[in-house]
């Protein structure tokens, strides 16, 4: 067998990428065409506990983009107390494999990846899902997802009002201030739930509870608001969803896996299916479904997380390495 390379991408190389907004988006949009013309499969996640008192779990995410040829394999660790240790909450790392040979073909570092692919799929649903020239944001969270859910989502709606909020002030604070300078407007960090999100015309929910609480209350979504919840552990209200006219996901396949996710309660309550959803977004993207139809419609957008994305985002970062002479090539065989 002739020599096999694999090209290892780590932290440092992808920050010298320097991805552009439009870069990120434009390569999980593809991601997302691709999954709603069925060029895609998506298995649904996996995880992994492996002990409760780490409090913390390994996602699995696993997934082929036939027109960029790659299959691949994420695996990430969603510890809430790592912040403790000075630590991420959230790192990964995903493995791209040629699809006709099972070859493996890259390793990449992808926390930034699961970061920013986040924070586009928040964006492009807006894109495809929000009211008309939404003017304000409310944001819950303020992890690293958090940073490109507000930066992307900004990029594209350039919103007049933006304000965040997290459990504890030394997160919150510092955060609203990295926005306020890299975005260039004010962002306000706020003392409660209810100040942040009452009334926005786009509410984003991605906290990091250890166990369930209704903490979202219904009466703050305004009609023809748009709702991004994705929080691991579900904080809407179970009548939440009597209030929407429209439930988008990114994969119907999924939606059901595991025991996480906003809107596990109201699936548990037999509330929310596959049935019940309207489309995924990756249909509305690909042009098979329309997104938003009227601006009083109020929608709610529910993403898990999509391998192909993971996938998309991780090839348009290899591509660009290969042009920049970035990464390391390392023997595989």
């Amino acid at each position: 067998m002739n020599q096999v390379h694999i090209t290892y991408l780590n932290g440092p190389d992808i920050s010298r990428l320097n991805l552009t907004n439009d870069e990120i988006l434009e390569a999980v949009e593809n991601g997302l065409r691709a999954a709603g013309n069925s060029q895609t499969v998506i298995e649904p996640r996996m995880h992994l506990t492996p002990d409760p008192v780490f409090n913390g779990h390994f996602n699995v995410l696993r997934g082929y983009v036939a027109p960029l040829n790659l299959a691949g394999v994420k695996i990430v660790g969603d510890y809430v107390d790592n912040y403790k240790r000075d630590l991420p909450s959230e790192m990964a790392l995903l493995n791209l494999f040629h699809p006709e040979t099972g070859m493996p073909v890259a390793i990449l570092d992808a926390t930034a990846i699961t970061e920013m692919r986040t924070g586009a799929l928040s964006a492009l649903g807006a894109k495809y899902l929000a009211p008309d020239a939404p003017k304000c944001l409310g944001h819950i969270g303020a992890r690293g997802t958090a940073y490109w859910n507000v930066r992307l989502l900004d990029h594209l709606c350039d919103f007049d009002e933006i304000r965040i909020h997290s459990r504890r002030p030394e997160s919150r604070n510092p955060f609203a201030e990295t926005l306020s300078n890299d975005l260039g407007k004010q962002v306000v960090a706020t003392e409660d739930w209810k100040s942040c999100l009452d009334g926005a015309d786009i509410l984003v929910e991605a906290s990091r509870l250890p166990e369930p609480k209704p903490l979202f209350k219904s009466e703050w979504i305004k009609k023809g608001a748009l709702v991004i919840p994705y929080g691991t552990m579900s904080t809407l209200e179970l009548e939440l969803t009597d209030r929407i006219d429209k439930i988008v996901v990114d994969d119907r396949g999924q939606m059901n896996a595991g025991p996480f996710g906003a809107l596990r309660p109201h699936i548990n309550a037999g509330k929310v299916s596959p049935e019940t959803v309207y489309a995924e977004i990756g249909e509305i993207v690909a042009g098979h479904s329309p997104g938003r139809e009227h601006n009083d419609e109020t929608i709610l957008f529910w993403h898990r997380g999509l391998s192909t994305s993971d996938i998309a985002l991780g090839a348009a970062m290899l591509e660009k390495a290969k042009l920049l002479g970035l990464g390391q090539r390392l023997v595989y065989a």
